[in-house]
């Protein structure tokens, strides 16, 4: 073997494993790129997403709520931030004893967190403290000022009758309530 074949025979090994060396350091950076790359709007990602929670909620240490959602995502970095309930999410409302004077379901809510604004649909489903049920497709519930309100069909089923309309106006605990274009069933006594 010529000392020029002996130096063939060393490097061209050591060329192959150094051009793999190199590819592989080459497409772990293309890969790193392209993941962040991928990510460039943090609006657009939760900062924290739960699977089957039930949280209490307070004011001033006093339990004002408790939510039940099988899926709970939260996107800080978005303009107004935001909780969003794709799977919808159990509302209930306690007074200062924690009896329960108010519940809400729905298929899926939207909070505002800036605006402290609700907004449920899908088969939303309320229980006053009175034991009468509201049933409506889309619900927005204005935290600060305690209005509740709907522009949709609303159904309003009490002991004696069924109240029926479109858009309707309450306050928040649902006792007081208007609603427009009313339809009704009415039981009469003879």
């Amino acid at each position: 073997m010529t000392p020029k074949t002996q130096t063939q025979a060393w490097f061209l090994p050591v060329l192959v494993m150094f051009l793999g060396v190199c590819s592989v350091f080459f497409a772990g950076c293309r890969n790193d790129a392209m993941y962040s790359n991928a990510v460039i709007d943090r609006k657009l990602i939760p900062v924290l997403e739960a699977d089957t929670v039930t949280t209490l909620v307070s004011d001033s240490g006093v339990i004002q709520y408790r939510v039940t959602a099988a899926q709970w995502q939260v996107f800080d970095k978005a303009e107004p931030a935001y909780w969003e309930f794709p799977s919808g999410l159990y509302l209930e409302k306690f007074d200062e004893s924690l009896a329960v004077k108010l519940s809400i379901q729905s298929n899926y809510a939207h909070y505002d967190c800036d605006n402290e604004v609700w907004l449920l649909r899908g088969d939303v489903h309320s229980l006053n403290i009175e034991g009468e049920e509201f049933f409506t497709p889309e619900l927005y519930w204005e935290q600060k000022t305690g209005r509740v309100h709907s522009d949709s069909s609303i159904k309003i089923v009490q002991k004696n009758l069924i109240l029926q309309g479109v858009g309707f106006e309450s306050n928040q605990s649902l006792k007081q309530y208007v609603i427009v274009n009313t339809t009704g069933v009415f039981p009469i006594d003879y």
